[in-house]
């Protein structure tokens, strides 16, 4: 968003346009290599601090070095043990070949199926990392668990790397990427959650989504020769592809970064010298990239009409593209998620189960308003309100200004900026709808702020106002502000950091680990377990043992199983449960009275509550109930199995039991009572 580069031989220069790359303000290239290897050094240094203090945290809360090595493998929650099984499962095969075979012949993890686990789920990572361990002949002086979780560590050195690059060519000087490195560290609540849920997807990629972001800032910069910007344009395809195989939701990812791009080359008729970008994220954007010559012709309002009709012609491409490919392909593996997307914002059915279950979780709701006193606290808020005010009203009036198509343009924006720009404010908006998506957007909150510290665009603006924009004065502010919040954060904050990765804690779960022990060891290894999708991820790592469903939840099938399953915490018949039990092969049952008493959510989002709107029938406890809801016509199952009377006791044994869990195993009907049961 900005004025055609420069020819060879032109003799008006921006000040900051004969700096290239990572060069800082310097005047004599010995200076310009001496702040090169400085920032360089600064900028790896706080990555690897990084990648060490998160490793710190996560050995201090559990004790790693010393716990089990079932106790290790339970600290996978949910999800995650999931993930690690494979990994594991790949080491312990004969051989990497094996290996494989198993895992697209896969009939472990859902009962009476076999499928492929590298096409249903983002594993890449995980048989890279088996594969590697194997050939790199370090057994003996690395454990396999180490090797996973240490690389899942380094990925955070990538990160903040990919960080302070992104602030440093932003504001020519690598005292942003030094505030912007600190600022994710010291707001790591807000910024990563690495160091207890290693294993999930989003730690794995979006080290990569950062640095494909630093490759697009890098790209738009100004007077990039054309050997650079196809160098950079590989580092951008290359970072994307593997954002894209570690993370099952890189496309809604990459919508987002469509419309960014799509929206500025809107916008400006000088933005993109190439359109090679949008290839990469938006091909209807592409298919319409022959309306662009007369998009951007005529008068004002005539071109604003034009900008709409040509938005809503890419928009509708685009749909009617993505339901084509869907209804040809029949794939269904997203459609809980537009489910939930409807339903979030009032226009779909509130009982769909599939739906409930994200919008009952927190992670998926709104974004708490405590984010903001916590960013405050570290001094990252203010800047980044004024950065982010300003550049989007100056945003705003260049896109004004290259619409009217006029030849003196008061205003210009660097093409780089605009992107980052857009980017933050695009990611804020997904953000503060669904918190689980603030992880994309505070990570590149901390770099653009930073920019907007130690930057020319937003400084020089305000100096203006006050009648003292010199170079002088410009260079004095922006390296004395940073160094000031730097002293400031690092006085306020070092005793804390030292005193957290002082406190010690230790894993402490016995009733699980009981659980798998006796399951380890009393159960035939191809027994085939049902119960919540969370528990059943752990007991697939620590045992092997078949599931009937899982946590990966991307698969239309799965999500109906599931909800069959989990009628075992509904009212349903101790025969219909058991019949629904038997179909998908289950011989024991993990019953959970953390479910089937569940307080952590309140009424209408417990998971009996969710099952019983699924079902139709009133809820339990003190409150309103739609009026077409009726009552069920037999207990809720998870408790009356406990009482241990019939028809129960005919169809269940009860196996195991300790203070969290209850065990059931399914009997075997005989054949005659099997026909009397058959429809």
């Amino acid at each position: 968003m900005t004025a055609p580069r420069q020819r060879k031989g032109s003799k008006g220069k921006d000040p900051g346009s004969n700096i290239q790359n990572l060069k800082p303000d310097c005047g004599f290239s010995w200076w310009t290599i001496l702040c090169l290897m400085t920032g360089s050094i600064v900028g790896i240094s706080l990555g690897l601090l990084c990648c060490i203090y998160v490793s710190t945290l996560h050995e201090n809360d559990l004790w790693f070095s010393n716990i089990k090595e079932v106790e290790r493998e339970i600290s996978f929650r949910t999800e995650c043990g999931l993930y690690y099984s494979y990994y594991k499962q790949m080491l312990k095969a004969p051989s990497i070949q094996q290996g494989l075979y198993e895992l697209i012949h896969d009939n472990t993890t859902e009962s009476k199926r076999t499928i492929n686990i590298l096409q249903r789920m983002n594993i890449y990572q995980e048989v890279f990392l088996s594969i590697l361990y194997r050939i790199l002949h370090i057994q003996t002086y690395l454990e396999p668990i180490y090797f996973y979780i240490y690389t899942v560590f380094a990925l955070q050195t990538v990160y903040v790397i990919a960080l302070f690059i992104t602030s440093w060519l932003l504001s020519d000087s690598w005292l942003a990427g030094a505030l912007s490195g600190v600022w994710y560290i010291l707001n790591r609540v807000d910024t990563t959650r690495v160091e207890f849920t290693i294993s999930l997807r989003e730690n794995w990629s979006i080290p990569f989504f950062a640095l494909q972001v630093a490759a697009i800032t890098c790209y738009l910069r100004p007077q990039l020769k054309p050997i650079q910007q196809r160098v950079v344009l590989w580092l951008v395809f290359v970072s994307t592809f593997c954002f894209c195989l570690t993370w099952q939701f890189n496309q809604f990812v990459l919508l987002v970064q469509a419309l960014i791009i799509f929206t500025l080359d809107c916008t400006s008729s000088h933005l993109f010298s190439c359109l090679s970008l949008i290839f990469y994220l938006l091909i209807p954007a592409v298919c319409m990239c022959g309306f662009q010559t007369g998009l951007k012709t005529g008068g004002f309002v005539i071109r604003v009409g034009k900008l709409a009709l040509h938005t809503l012609l890419v928009l509708t491409l685009t749909f009617t593209i993505n339901y084509s490919a869907k209804t040809i392909l029949q794939l269904k593996s997203d459609e809980h998620i537009f489910k939930f997307i409807k339903a979030k914002f009032g226009f779909g059915a509130t009982r769909d189960f599939d739906a409930s279950l994200y919008l009952c979780e927190e992670a998926f709701g709104l974004l708490p308003l405590d984010t903001f006193e916590r960013l405050a606290g570290t001094v990252l808020l203010y800047p980044y309100l004024c950065t982010l005010s300003v550049l989007f009203i100056l945003l705003l009036l260049v896109a004004l200004s290259n619409l009217r198509e006029r030849e003196d343009r008061t205003f210009s924006m660097r093409p780089d900026v605009a992107y980052n720009l857009l980017h933050t404010v695009f990611f804020g908006l997904l953000s503060f709808s669904t918190m689980r998506m603030k992880y994309l957007w505070t990570g590149h909150m901390c770099a653009f702020a930073a920019f907007g510290v130690c930057g020319k665009e937003v400084w020089s603006l305000y100096l203006r106002v006050l009648h003292c924009n010199t170079k002088t004065m410009m260079r004095l502010i922006r390296y004395s502000v940073p160094i000031v919040i730097l002293a400031f954060l690092y006085y306020k904050f070092w005793p804390r950091l030292m005193e957290e990765i002082s406190e010690l804690r230790e894993f402490y779960d016995p009733d699980t680990v009981e659980l798998m022990e006796w399951i380890r060891l009393k159960t035939p290894k191809r027994a085939v377990f049902a119960g919540s999708m969370q528990l059943l991820a752990g007991i697939k790592l620590c045992t092997g043992r078949v599931l009937t469903n899982h946590p990966h939840y991307e698969d239309q099938a799965l999500r109906e199983r599931t909800r069959q399953v989990y009628q075992i915490y509904a009212r349903q018949s101790a025969e219909e449960v058991h019949k629904v039990l038997s179909s998908v092969g289950a011989d024991y049952i993990v019953l959970e009275d953390s479910i089937c008493y569940e307080r952590r959510h309140s009424r209408g989002c417990r998971l009996r509550d969710l099952l019983d709107l699924a079902n139709g029938h009133i809820m339990d406890g003190p409150g309103e109930n739609e009026p077409d809801l009726i009552s069920a016509s037999h207990p809720r199952f998870c408790e009356a199995i406990k009482t241990d009377m019939p028809p129960y006791s005919t169809l269940f044994t009860r196996v195991f039991k300790n203070k969290t869990f209850n065990v059931y195993k399914l009997k075997k009907l005989k054949k005659k009572n099997k026909a009397e049961n058959s429809p």
